[in-house]
């Protein structure tokens, strides 16, 4: 299975939720996350050295659902608030309870930029 193209659209200043559903099969079922992790990198460019945004299930900027297959990615509206860019890049991965390291979605990220401020 390859992985899914999909754009995310970040409004600076505000709360970041994405909540997706993994689903595989015929019919299609929630793949169960339990036990899995999950890491996800936001790069100004694919070669770039340092991401600008690092989630991961241990650092609380995604959650998944065990048997119900849901990924949710966070990033607060403190940290949103401080992006001084405006596009990148990014992947997701999850790791597997055997050892396998599924990648789930990649694609450009857009930040539209905050009018309101103090």
């Amino acid at each position: 299975m390859a992985a899914a193209k999909l754009k995310l659209a970040i409004e600076q200043g505000a709360t970041f939720r994405k909540t997706l559903t993994w689903k595989a099969g015929m019919p299609a079922v929630a793949v169960d996350l339990t036990g899995c992790t999950a890491r996800m990198h936001i790069r100004a460019e694919v070669a770039s050295a340092t991401p600008l945004v690092t989630l991961t299930t241990e650092n609380a900027g995604i959650t998944l659902g065990s048997a119900a297959g849901t990924i949710v990615l966070l990033i607060p509206a403190i940290a949103t608030s401080a992006f001084t860019w405006e596009s990148g890049v990014y992947d997701l991965e999850v790791a597997l309870t055997n050892g396998d390291v599924r990648r789930l979605l990649y694609g450009a990220v857009s930040v539209s930029p905050e009018v309101t401020r103090d």
